[in-house]
């Protein structure tokens, strides 16, 4: 809880990295931390490739000489320190990095034209991208005059001229967030902590990559989407789920070697140490939805590119660390692509407790290259879960972990221990449920806009009593980060082991 309306880069940031190293922790997972619009949803971004503004830390622009302590006191950005106000934020927050951007250009860092430079494949779209789209009243690019839609290059380069005060803001904010990320990292991985980063599979479609690459996308010869993403009617929908995101040309990618798949993720390796991939069954089989429908319902499953993509990632990146993200509507063909490419899956503790008793995600059907969690940030929190679920469904999971604590900290603590105590190689708790925090605390419903992603921690709830709890059960359950051995002059070129337990 950053002091100025929402988490970022701050001293709160860097306090919690020492929380987890003091708990015994190795991995930290965030969200995706790309520019957001409406919805406020990390996974409907303007860039894969840009990083989200609000998360400059306003106190660091202080200590720069960039802005004034006063002028970041002044601006309204909510009264709830729990609560995330993006309407407030988006009211404020830019106007005072607009200040510091104009006292930054009046003497530029010498790092900031190798940042243009070295970034120039994806920030020279993006930064037009979104000059054009503000001087379209925040318009998406599917409802711009043609000749912007369809990027004509002389149109493009006047717009470049008429605009360029508003690029160099684009600019500076991705040059800040950069230098600040890249601090920020280079401190987590001194205390031992390694970021796990979150990458959705789909782009938005008001976004610089579709603007910039609809040759990557299936849009029919006027740059309109032919068909959409979601999901198929289930159990909890009669309707499906209608995304809207457009679908990638596989065939397009695969001539291209996946070449901007590649870039994708090197990019996103490049700041995080692992990955996981949401949505992950799609590059098996996606579900397609015709342009224009209101619902999912006429939707058809399509091929995806398979291993091909992975051997392609194999080729240009060699081994990378990634977690593939394999929930909802599995087939045998997803489970075997997952298989063959061997990286970890994941099984979420919540989902084990059903009517069948049987779940492929109860402890005893997990194996041990997967992430086990207690819930996701799509889930209710496992206090939520415990005080809403079935009385089967809560009177199971009593059962399985032989605890009849009617308490919901004594259960959740419970649920905590059995996903520490499985096999599977690594075990992520949100600290929600570390916290015992009901659904007041929920980050994300699906399927739902207004109330999501607001959720903020307060920094006095960690306190040395629950980072002592929590590193006695992960030594109890053997997770502690292995100790690196010191370097000798045999080794000394090489690089120490890494721990790969995980809290």
């Amino acid at each position: 809880s950053s002091r100025y309306g929402i988490g970022c880069l701050s001293k709160e940031a860097y306090d919690f990295v020492d929380f987890l190293k003091e708990s015994g922790q190795t991995y930290w997972q965030i969200l995706p931390f790309g520019p957001t619009g409406f919805g406020d949803s990390p996974y409907q971004s303007f860039s894969t490739f840009a990083g989200n503004p609000y998360f400059i830390c306003l106190e660091s622009l202080i200590d720069d000489g960039l802005l004034k302590k006063e002028e970041c006191d002044a601006a309204d950005f909510g009264n709830d320190p729990k609560d995330v106000d993006y309407g407030k934020l988006y009211m404020n927050r830019y106007p005072l990095l607009k200040l510091a951007s104009e006292r930054f250009f009046e003497k530029p860092d010498e790092e900031y034209a190798s940042f243009i430079n070295e970034n120039a494949d994806w920030l020279e779209d993006y930064g037009l991208y979104m000059a054009v789209k503000q001087d379209n009243g925040g318009r998406s690019w599917l409802e711009w005059e043609d000749d912007f839609r369809l990027r004509k290059p002389e149109v493009l380069e006047k717009e470049k001229e008429k605009l360029g005060d508003e690029i160099k803001f684009v600019y500076f904010q991705q040059y800040m967030f950069f230098k600040q990320w890249k601090k920020f990292h280079i401190y987590t991985k001194k205390q031992g902590i390694k970021i796990i980063g979150d990458i959705p599979f789909y782009v938005a479609s008001d976004s610089a990559d579709t603007w910039a690459n609809p040759e990557l996308f299936q849009f029919d010869a006027d740059r309109m989407p032919s068909a959409v993403a979601g999901c198929p009617p289930d159990a909890f929908s009669a309707d499906g789920q209608l995304w809207g995101n457009p679908l990638y040309n596989w065939d397009y990618l695969k001539e291209t070697r996946y070449e901007w798949w590649v870039r994708r993720i090197s990019h996103a390796l490049e700041i995080c140490d692992v990955l996981r991939v949401d949505h992950f069954r799609a590059f098996d089989e996606y579900y397609s939805i015709p342009y224009g429908d209101k619902t999912a319902v006429n939707g058809k499953w399509k091929k995806g590119p398979g291993i091909g993509l992975f051997h392609a990632v194999r080729e240009k990146l060699g081994e990378v660390q990634i977690i593939a993200e394999d929930l909802g509507y599995i087939t045998e063909s997803v489970r075997e692509l997952v298989k063959e490419t061997g990286y970890p899956s994941m099984k979420v503790l919540q989902f084990a407790f059903d009517g069948s008793e049987k779940s492929e995600y109860l402890p005893y059907n997990c194996t041990k290259n997967a992430v086990i969690y207690t819930g996701t940030h799509d889930n209710e929190t496992t206090r939520g879960w415990f005080e809403d679920t079935s009385d089967h469904d809560r009177d199971f999971a009593r059962r399985y972990m032989n605890s009849m604590h009617s308490d919901a900290g004594g259960f959740v603590w419970g649920f905590i221990r059995l996903a520490q105590a499985s096999v599977c190689d690594t075990c992520i708790v949100p600290i929600q449920d570390y916290l015992v925090k009901g659904n007041e605390a929920r980050i994300n419903f699906p399927s739902t806009t207004g109330t999501n992603w607001r959720w903020r921690l307060v920094p006095n709830e960690l306190s040395s009593a629950l980072a002592a709890s929590i590193f006695d059960m992960t030594q109890v359950y053997g997770r502690l980060p292995v100790p690196e051995t010191p370097e000798t002059d045999e080794d000394e070129a090489e690089s120490g082991s890494e721990a790969e337990s995980e809290k």
